[in-house]
């Protein structure tokens, strides 16, 4: 019996980028099975690798670059995706937290992702679409809102760059801000935190930029002036994103959106679910956060929604996620690889092989 089968994994993070995870576990399960029919579509949820998925499924999209900087300044050629009137934008490519070193807490920024967006909406592009996620920095979009030509004033007239400098913030002047598009901008976030607090953007995420325990503390002190002076509402879900990106696109403009859902939407998930017999997702960590606003839950979902089956393939999965999702098989690849550094080191090789058991385990 012919099954029909969609494979939609998100990046296996550090490892291996989604089109590559969807090609390794269609090239195992055809092994097993070649008769099935397999469609491959490779997921994100905002996060790095949005753009390379976005990419994958729209042939007629072209790339264009654009001279910009890193999260720490350093010239680097940033990029965006144009489709027709549209321009995709990730903020983990231009400047981003991957191979950053050393890292800057207080002084990362994120000015690249405003110069891109500005050049994007200067080249003719009527909507945007933005992906935040893997970023560096903690300066709740200020560096973005001032490469779009808002003005932050400190207290003494000078404002330093990333999230150093907010305490100091007196005043934001828009009159040069570049409009939003009339298309807007849909801005994608694939947590739920707000601006500021115990669950907050630097509280919660801080520490992974390299911040300590009073640099955290600074920062979000830094994240509560922001809000005071711009007036947008903090404990909106997603400001916290890309440490408060989320809030000051908001500022500007941008609609906060589900990422996974948003992203499955354009490469037209919901429907590829409905045609399959089963659906198999995945990423390089399986935990309880995959369930709340990433991809593997968002597949998840949308399986359950239309009764279809589904299979989880991890790098690694979480003690107890074992049954956390009723009738949701999961496969490790650090258990099949006999280690994490094994599975790490030849992710290809044990996709390829989860491809196969899954095969396997499929009753003909």
């Amino acid at each position: 019996m012919t099954l029909r089968v969609l494979l939609a994994p998100d990046k296996f993070k550090g490892s291996l980028p989604a089109p590559r995870a969807a090609a390794a576990l269609a090239e195992g399960w055809r092994s097993v099975r070649p008769a099935d029919e397999l469609t491959t579509l490779p997921m994100a949820d905002g996060g790095d690798g949005t753009l390379e998925v976005l990419a994958a499924s729209q042939p007629d999209a072209r790339w264009i670059g654009v001279p910009a900087v890193d999260a720490v300044g350093a010239f680097r050629t940033g990029r965006y995706l144009r489709t027709g009137d549209t321009a995709a934008v990730e903020l983990a490519e231009v400047c981003g937290i991957a191979g950053l070193s050393p890292l800057d807490p207080m002084g990362a920024h994120t000015i690249g992702l405003g110069i891109v967006l500005a050049a994007a909406v200067r080249a003719g592009a009527r909507r945007l679409v933005v992906a935040l996620g893997g970023s560096a920095s903690t300066d709740g979009g200020a560096g973005a809102l001032s490469a779009l030509g808002a003005q932050l004033v400190g207290a003494d007239g000078l404002l330093p760059v990333g999230g150093r400098g907010l305490t100091r913030l007196a005043a934001i002047r828009r009159d040069r801000l570049l409009p939003v598009p009339p298309g807007g901008v849909q801005v994608l976030v694939d947590v739920q935190a707000p601006l500021f607090g115990p669950s907050g953007s630097a509280a919660r995420f801080g520490p992974q930029k390299g911040a300590g325990p009073a640099e955290v503390a600074e920062l979000d002190r830094g994240l509560r002036r922001l809000a005071a002076v711009l007036g947008t509402d903090p404990q909106r879900p997603g400001c916290g994103a890309a440490g408060g990106t989320g809030y000051g696109l908001a500022y500007w403009g941008g609609d906060l959106v589900d990422g996974a859902a948003t992203i499955g939407e354009l490469v037209g998930l919901p429907g590829a679910v409905r045609r399959a017999g089963l659906v198999v997702t995945g990423e390089g960590r399986f935990d309880a956060g995959s369930l709340i606003g990433k991809t593997c839950g968002y597949v998840l979902r949308t399986a359950a929604a239309d009764g279809v089956p589904a299979l989880v393939v991890a790098g690694s999965v979480e003690a107890g996620m074992a049954g956390a999702v009723p009738g949701v098989g999961l496969l490790s690849l650090t258990e099949l690889a006999g280690s994490a550094r094994a599975a790490q080191d030849d992710p290809v090789r044990w996709l390829i092989e989860a491809g196969r058991r899954a095969a396997r385990a499929v009753r003909s």
